[in-house]
């Protein structure tokens, strides 16, 4: 039976390459009928949190990825990886190592000055010295010297590291928490992976596990590294281009269905298609056509994604779903606009209102607006305009049919070109120069709001 698995650290929030990882390694597991397992590795005790935890499985839980087994927690196994680790020593497959931090950068100093590759020099790997008395000792992995890792990357191919490049690595620290490697290897091999799909910055890792996973004994998985996600400048993705906790997503009214689209297709594909269901994505997801490019992250792209999915959203569900996350907006919204006018948009109230909760926010309680978009729509003649429609509007019934149609008729009688028209009423109303069609979200607002923002526009 297939099984993978997804291992977070719980050191922050569950970020977008995380939520990619874990989708991929759930997609495939569904895909063949297997197990998804979700293990939590907190031996960094200075920076893991229950609150980072928390974050991890609220996450998952938003986008619908559930796990069918764990979380397991590796601060729970501690006294499995010491028990490895003994009879790794008996086995004489690895050895306790006494040498200080003083020593080891001492080590590294003197192999950097004459051009070295700094690493362990192995001293006490065959080392017949008496240890030091009182020293607390560290047990490392012998390594082999000769001979060459090799595995066929699921992603990438091929991939061959030489022997003589992998030092001894630190298995378990003085203290008994293992070190990543180790407890990796340990808890995939209880666990039963078959599997091991994660970002290929693990790449350097796996010839050092591969040697783990062949010394303690049973099966070892196969391997899909996926390449990271980028920016669109091409840098490793950062919270400057969005790559934000998947929960502010999730606040800013993002629809979890559209992010776990738009994640699928970072960097894997099914043909042309682009909207697709989870459903579709259990269907088809493989791991042959798993980019070995990087994937850019687009903003831009993911709005779109999320414009689609909100077409099917009715707007009392969308109002009622803000109200219970965030009681101080759907309290503006209230305000400001009107849910039976806005079950009249028609088209689906998101496809009119903009992408994303974010957008709502604005129209429903306005930032303030840009001095350029004032002077270029809202100058005298703007002012002028937006007075005239206040008037107008102010008799017309509030539908969008209705408005629509006083605005067509105002342009025709002014002689006006409609963006003369439409522009300084788009400012007026929404702070905004681009958004879906202006009459269907003037009639989603209250009347009297709209006539409000009209008349002070007009005062200047």
């Amino acid at each position: 039976m297939i099984r993978t698995r997804f291992a977070p650290s719980p050191t922050g929030y569950l970020h977008i390459g995380g939520a990619r990882t874990a989708l991929f390694c759930w997609a495939f597991a569904r895909r063949h009928g297997g197990r998804f397992v979700l293990r939590i590795e907190d031996t960094d005790q200075e920076r893991s949190t229950q609150a980072s935890v928390q974050a991890i499985l609220d996450g998952l839980s938003w986008l619908g990825i559930d796990w069918d087994e764990g979380p397991f927690y590796q601060m729970q196994r501690l006294a499995r990886y010491r028990e490895v680790a003994e009879r790794l020593l008996a086995e004489g497959k690895a050895y306790r190592c006494y040498c200080t931090k003083e020593e080891l950068d001492a080590m590294r100093e003197a192999q950097a000055a004459r051009g070295e590759k700094p690493r362990y020099d192995r001293r006490w790997r065959d080392s017949a010295e008496t240890p030091p008395a009182g020293r607390p000792a560290v047990i490392r992995f012998k390594n082999p010297l000769e001979g060459a890792v090799e595995w066929d990357d699921l992603v990438k191919g091929p991939i061959r590291v030489s022997n003589d490049e992998l030092d001894d690595l630190v298995i378990l620290r003085a203290d008994g928490v293992p070190t990543y490697n180790f407890g990796v290897v340990v808890d995939d091999l209880d666990m039963a992976m078959t599997h091991v799909i994660r970002g290929d910055d693990h790449v350097n890792n796996t010839p050092r596990q591969i040697n783990l996973y062949r010394a303690i004994g049973g099966d070892v998985p196969r391997f899909a590294h996926v390449p990271m996600i980028l920016g669109a400048d091409g840098q490793r993705l950062s919270k400057r281009h969005g790559a934000v906790s998947v929960l502010q997503y999730r606040d800013e009214g993002f629809v979890p269905d559209a992010l776990v689209n738009y994640l699928a297709r970072l960097g894997w594909s099914h043909g042309d298609d682009e909207v697709f269901s989870r459903a579709r994505l259990v269907e088809w997801f493989d791991l042959e056509h798993v980019s070995r490019s990087p994937a850019r992250w687009d903003p831009d792209k993911l709005r779109w994604m999320n414009g689609e999915y909100l077409k099917a959203v009715a707007p009392e569900t969308l109002v009622e779903g803000i109200r219970a996350r965030n009681p101080a907006l759907h309290a503006e919204i209230v305000a400001a606009m009107d849910p039976v006018a806005m079950t009249r948009v028609g088209e689906g109230a998101w496809s009119v209102l903009g992408e994303h909760e974010a957008f709502l926010h604005e129209l429903a309680c306005p930032v303030t607006v840009d001095p350029g978009v004032v002077e270029r729509h809202l100058g005298e003649r703007g002012r002028a305009v937006v007075g005239e429609l206040a008037d107008l509007l102010a008799s017309t019934d509030w539908t969008v049919e209705s408005i629509k149609a006083a605005l067509n008729g105002y342009v025709k009688a002014k002689g006006l070109k409609m963006p003369e028209v439409m522009m300084p009423l788009r400012v007026a109303l929404t702070r905004r120069e681009k958004t879906k069609a202006i009459d269907a979200i003037a009639a989603a607002l209250r009347k009297d709001v709209a006539l409000e923002r009209l008349r002070h526009a007009a005062m200047g």
